[in-house]
């Protein structure tokens, strides 16, 4: 079978920019300068070409199998369109051969072929190899490339165990997790993909430069792989799981040699609260005042894993932020903070062991009425009094500390603000126009620049 491929059949992680101005440089009317060479930089199904007929690649092959080479000649700076030529033959039958070529390939760059899916059986071990074709002349065939073509994933859904964290109890956390994960009567095993995030993550295989595939082992990133003790085997993890309380469940499933997956299998279990206690210096620090914060470990947690530093974040304040606190031998710490939030603020406050472990987290709060006290002597609030053209004064007090002045507007008119005297107050005047319902509008600014919360005062004009 002869087959002339002209396009890629699958998308990868890839920039072919510079592959489409090369060829799109290429003269196709030109020969080639120099003698074609031998494919170089061997790939199939983005993953290396195994050279060892005992040790072939595995691939999944239902919509055929993406084989790929570097075409060139001896002449390393004639860019002219080559060809690539591929040929695909059972191990068993190497006289059914399957040649399928690549036109116009790109001297110094990865030629792409589909070797098809219906010359491909599950199951059946195959021999590929590559040449450059320039005009009459051809490259020798490159070494040939064995790969077994792996159409199915393991049967069964691995077995997970806990024998620290069983699934029917509250777990005292602290600890990592110990699992076990078993095949499941899967015998062709290699590892297992988990996730804490119920979505697995997809293997993939970047592209570099001239479109070299640049693979990588899977079971090299540990926080998500584990590999098999043998083909079929089981595999033994110690994971942190995320910080919190409450039921727990990491999803896990098996791959194979062509990391085909399995069913997944989901292991709930349920962790105990580990979250510290935060106590004030003060019962009810006041607005915008420094004040200290002692912060004290879960005693069970303690016990388990030593707290070696907190995470508090604060929540509503004029500029939140997060701040780590190094704890004491003894698990305990303190940090000194000022609240200024317009309404009130909020601690977040998480601890972490020495072992990784971060507990869920302590919430402490406290609310502030930051809106300025107004009084008239003329016009009372929720009252009535004055009238038209009749003037009446209008006094501004703070209730937190730190008031520069005060912004303000009557009956929706443009705001006006006036700076704080004595005591952080101040007095305006205001004249009505018109007799009826009225209001007055006013906010405080403190020395730092926080606008807090505004106040509406109803009266009546007589």
């Amino acid at each position: 079978m002869t087959i002339a491929f002209g396009a890629h059949s699958r998308a990868v992680l890839a920039s072919l920019g510079t592959l489409a101005l090369a060829l799109a440089a290429a003269s196709p009317a030109s020969a080639a300068g120099g003698t074609p060479t031998t494919p170089t930089q061997l790939f199939n199904g983005y993953r290396h070409c195994s050279t060892d007929a005992d040790r072939p690649t595995f691939l999944w092959g239902r919509q055929g199998l993406v084989a790929e080479g570097i075409p060139g000649t001896t002449d390393a700076s004639d860019t002219t369109p080559l060809t690539a030529r591929f040929q695909l033959w059972p191990v068993t039958d190497p006289t059914q051969i399957t040649t399928v070529t690549r036109e116009r390939a790109v001297p110094g760059f990865e030629a792409t072929v589909n070797l098809p899916a219906e010359a491909l059986t599950d199951g059946q071990t195959y021999a590929w190899r590559a040449q450059t074709v320039a005009g009459s002349a051809a490259s020798d065939w490159s070494a040939p490339c064995y790969v077994t073509v792996d159409d199915s994933g393991p049967a069964h859904a691995p077995t997970v165990s806990s024998p620290n964290y069983p699934p029917d109890v509250w777990n005292q956390g602290g600890a990592p997790v110990r699992f076990t994960l078993d095949a499941g009567g899967a015998d062709d095993v290699t590892g297992y993909e988990f996730t804490w995030h119920r979505d697995l993550p997809v293997i993939g295989t970047n592209i570099g430069d001239h479109g070299v595939p640049q693979p990588v082992d899977p079971y090299d990133d540990a926080r998500y792989f584990v590999r098999a003790d043998r083909l079929g085997g089981p595999a033994t993890l110690d994971l942190l799981p995320p910080s919190g309380a409450g039921p727990m469940t990491l999803t896990v499933r098996s791959l194979d040699r062509a990391y085909n997956g399995s069913p997944s299998t989901d292991y709930t279990f349920r962790v105990s609260s580990t979250a510290p206690t935060v106590t004030p210096a003060v019962p009810s620090p006041e607005f915008g005042r420094p004040t200290g914060f002692t912060l004290r470990p879960d005693p069970a947690l303690q016990s388990v894993s030593p707290v070696v530093a907190y995470s508090v974040q604060t929540v509503g304040g004029q500029d939140d932020r997060t701040v780590d606190v190094t704890a004491a031998a003894d698990g305990t710490a303190k940090v000194r903070l000022a609240l200024d939030g317009t309404y009130g603020e909020s601690l977040r406050v998480t601890s972490r062991s020495a072992d990784g472990w971060v507990s869920d987290a302590a919430s402490w709060s406290i609310g502030y009425d930051t809106t300025p006290t107004v009084t008239s002597d003329v016009y009372p609030e929720n009252g009535s009094g004055g009238g038209t053209g009749v003037p009446g004064t209008f006094t501004f007090a703070p209730k937190v500390k730190g008031v520069a002045s005060y912004t303000y507007s009557f009956d929706g008119d443009p705001e006006v603000t006036v700076p704080a005297g004595a005591h952080h107050r101040a007095r305006v005047s205001w004249t009505p126009s018109a007799d009826g319902f009225s209001y007055l509008t006013v906010r405080a600014t403190t020395r730092s620049g926080a606008e807090l919360a505004s106040y509406d005062y109803y009266f009546t004009v007589n």
